[in-house]
């Protein structure tokens, strides 16, 4: 695993420009700069110990590379794969070099884990050459750690049973992937970045880890005997490969599908945004209606417990439930006074006008239906179709009740806002006849909870624990 900023780069500071400052006594390093200068020279003097330590107990001996041409070949692989490496996020890259790497871990042991570690990164030796230390320091420190780990259960001079072979090539990869995410995890944290993509690269390699050991596995039991067969290790590398960039290719779509999403949502609120705006410009009175019986809505089917999609249906129904009173005649929404007959079933018309309107929407298909029936009565006496019960579908019941309480406690040209707590006594008194007892009762606990503005003629968004002003629902003329 390789980080644009822990392993592979933007640690941009040359040995020769800091020495140069060293020199002029101009110390205009950040602290954190000054961090990560620190942190390289332990990286080296680590690496160093470490190298040291191997040649001290002879592992760096002619014979312990014994045969050489598996081991060339290894390197030459680890090298060849570095330049395939799957880009997993904006700075993180994933290559499949850790598996050469494990697979001399086990065979030769750590001084060949560096060797091949090290040779995979040689193409990427140049400016700024610190960063090429940092990235070779942690991969090589990993490698040995994991060729160490590894002969503790099966090195070069082990048993050589089938479970020694198999516990020496799971130790050795959890050590060099999670050896190296640790050192990248240092390196970030030492820049400020976030941890984001070092944590997506270890669930990946999580999810990977499983499917390649136990073939890894397999192939180091055959080299015991037939050692050419190390060439069959380029059937898990590829495989590993292929699945990396399948990873890749998945993820792309996927947040593009996202965002796809992500933007018709935002055309819808932004198409039903500019319905409310043209009939709120119509009538001064019911100027945010449309907004607060959205909020209560949505707020309704929260605390019924339905889904995140019901909850936005629900509350784009909201704000499109009176979209078809664009339709009445002119005069007849600002009438002062009672509604005649004649009136009255003109009005009625509005939720199958607005329903005819939505329609012509794309996708709009279930917000006209819920839109048709919210006016709808659980005794059947409502329209404009006379459904009962549980045959009004149940956002339109939802939508029913926060209509009816918002259009009580708001001023209309008629009469003026009741108080909340009349409303509330008259939906309770409606209850199975008027509106779903479930319902009422869902919304008489949320608004008993609920700030006093947000009964009482503001509506604020209650969920996000601050206040938000959505709309004014007493409008002042």
């Amino acid at each position: 695993m390789s980080e644009g900023i822990t392993l592979k780069g933007d640690f941009q500071l040359e040995p020769r420009k800091v020495l140069h400052r060293i020199a002029d006594v101009r110390l205009r390093l950040s602290l954190r700069d000054w961090a990560l200068v620190v942190y390289t020279a332990c990286l080296l003097v680590a690496l160093t110990v470490l190298l040291s330590a191997l040649a001290l107990r002879g592992d760096w001996s002619p014979h312990a590379f014994r045969p050489v041409w598996p081991l060339a070949a290894l390197a030459l692989f680890a090298v060849a794969v570095e330049r395939q490496s799957v880009r997993l996020g904006p700075r993180t890259e994933l290559s499949v070099s850790f598996l050469p790497i494990v697979l001399a871990a086990v065979i030769y042991g750590p001084a060949g884990a560096v060797v091949v570690s090290a040779s995979s990164l040689l193409l990427d030796f140049g400016r700024p050459y610190t960063r090429w230390v940092v990235w070779t320091s942690t991969r090589s420190l990993a490698a040995a750690c994991a060729g160490i780990a590894a002969a503790s259960f099966d090195g070069p001079s082990g048993r050589h049973a089938f479970t020694s072979v198999l516990a020496a090539v799971v130790v050795a990869t959890l050590v060099e992937q999670y050896g190296d995410l640790l050192f990248g995890s240092v390196t970030a944290a030492l820049r400020g970045m976030s941890m984001k993509d070092i944590g997506r690269a270890a669930s990946t390699l999580s999810l990977t880890i499983p499917l390649y050991v136990p073939l890894t596995a397999v192939l180091v039991y055959v080299y015991r005997e037939v050692p050419w067969s190390v060439v069959l290790f380029l059937i898990p590398a590829f495989t590993a490969q292929k699945l990396f960039l399948l990873y890749q290719e998945q993820r792309a779509t996927s947040e593009e599908l996202a965002e796809a999403i992500a933007r018709q949502e935002r055309a819808n609120l932004s198409f039903a945004s500019a319905l409310v705006a043209t009939l709120d410009a119509r009538d001064r009175y019911t100027a945010g209606h449309s907004t607060a019986v959205a909020i209560y809505a949505r707020d309704i089917a929260e605390r019924l417990g339905l889904n995140l999609e019901q909850q936005g249906l629900a509350h784009l129904a909201g704000l499109v439930h009176d979209i078809g009173k664009i339709g009445l005649p002119p005069g007849l929404l600002e009438k002062a006074g009672p509604l005649t007959l004649s009136e009255r079933r003109q009005m009625e018309q509005h939720s199958v006008i607005g329903e005819r309107i939505l329609l012509n929407v794309a996708d709009y298909a279930e917000v006209a239906r819920i839109v048709r029936h919210h006016h709808e009565r659980m005794d059947g006496k409502g329209y404009p179709d006379g459904l009962a019960g549980e045959d009004i579908p149940l956002l339109s019941r939802i939508l029913a009740v926060a209509d009816a309480y918002n259009a009580m406690t708001s001023d209309r040209p008629y009469r003026e806002a009741m108080p909340s707590r009349v409303a509330r006594l008259r939906m309770a008194q409606a209850v199975e006849s008027q509106f779903d007892t479930t319902v009422v009762a869902g919304f008489e606990a949320l608004l008993a909870g609920a700030p006093e503005d947000y009964r009482a003629g503001y509506v604020f968004d209650i969920r996000a624990d601050s206040e938000i002003e959505i709309s004014a629902i007493a409008a002042t003329g």
